[in-house]
């Protein structure tokens, strides 16, 4: 069974940062491509960024040049490094693996950017 746990979120000023971790279970880690998506009140989920097993990365263009995804293979551990956080930037921060043609979910952590 695959299990993913989000923390780190918090509240944080405009400007400041703060890093995302999620630690998952139940799968070979090393071998699946991890993301990080948001949800914003009323919005639909997106996209935030996206490691693959090689380390290759992709972002959202909202986020790029200021969030930086990362993973440890070794504690089985993707990380979600946010600088520069804009108000725009408030959601519940989701961990996802497409794992036997199932999206896995973990349960989220808020971010909120405020002053």
């Amino acid at each position: 069974q695959v299990q993913l746990v989000e923390s780190g979120g918090g509240l944080v000023q405009p400007g400041g940062s703060l890093r995302l971790s999620c630690a998952a279970s139940g799968i070979i880690f090393s071998i699946y491509p991890m993301g990080w998506y948001r949800q914003a009140p009323g919005k639909q989920r997106e996209l935030v960024a996206r490691i693959l097993s090689g380390g290759s990365t992709k972002y959202a263009d909202a986020v790029k040049g200021r969030f930086t995804v990362s993973r440890d293979n070794a504690k089985s551990t993707v990380y979600l490094q946010m600088n520069s956080l804009k108000p725009e930037d408030t959601a519940v921060y989701y961990c996802n693996v497409l794992y036997g043609g199932v999206d896995n979910w973990g349960q989220g952590t808020q971010v909120t950017v405020s002053s």
